[in-house]
């Protein structure tokens, strides 16, 4: 089994949105869990975004990447998806592991009406589902 962990600043969206979506589509090959810097609260438009999906993350916790760090765990994978922008505050969790970075808008930063940023978290969601099963998809091949 292939251990996954996304990380990003607060673990209250588009890490949280990774895990859920490798859940679904990583099948028994891969675990995954999330964590974040500074975990915060789940981020309301993004709990409704993945509900649209059939995904209910609404009972997750936000974790930190500490508290992952403390516990011993060891992961084969870390995914970082913070912004352009935070990438030097996103977290590094130690170990051999492999690296990849996927930049991806931060649904906390959307302002507008609710359906405004509503579409631009759905855009993010998308995007990040078609990341994990493009990195499923690699993944089987090896």
């Amino acid at each position: 089994m292939i251990r996954v962990l996304f990380l990003c600043v607060h673990n209250s969206a588009r890490s949280q949105m990774a895990e859920a979506f490798l859940k679904r589509h990583g099948g028994e090959r891969f675990s995954a869990e999330s964590a974040g810097l500074e975990p915060g609260n789940l981020n309301p438009f993004v709990v409704r975004a993945m509900a649209e999906k059939g995904i209910d993350i609404s009972g997750n916790r936000t974790k930190s990447v500490f508290e992952l760090h403390a516990q011993g765990k060891i992961y084969d994978v870390v995914v970082t998806v913070c912004s352009k922008e935070a990438a030097e505050r996103c977290p590094v969790f130690p170990g051999r592991v492999e690296r990849h970075h996927w930049p991806f808008d931060d649904p906390s930063s959307f302002k507008g009406t609710d359906e405004e940023i509503m579409a631009r978290v759905r855009e993010v969601r998308d995007q990040i589902e078609e990341a994990v099963k493009a990195f499923v998809a690699a993944h089987s091949e090896s």
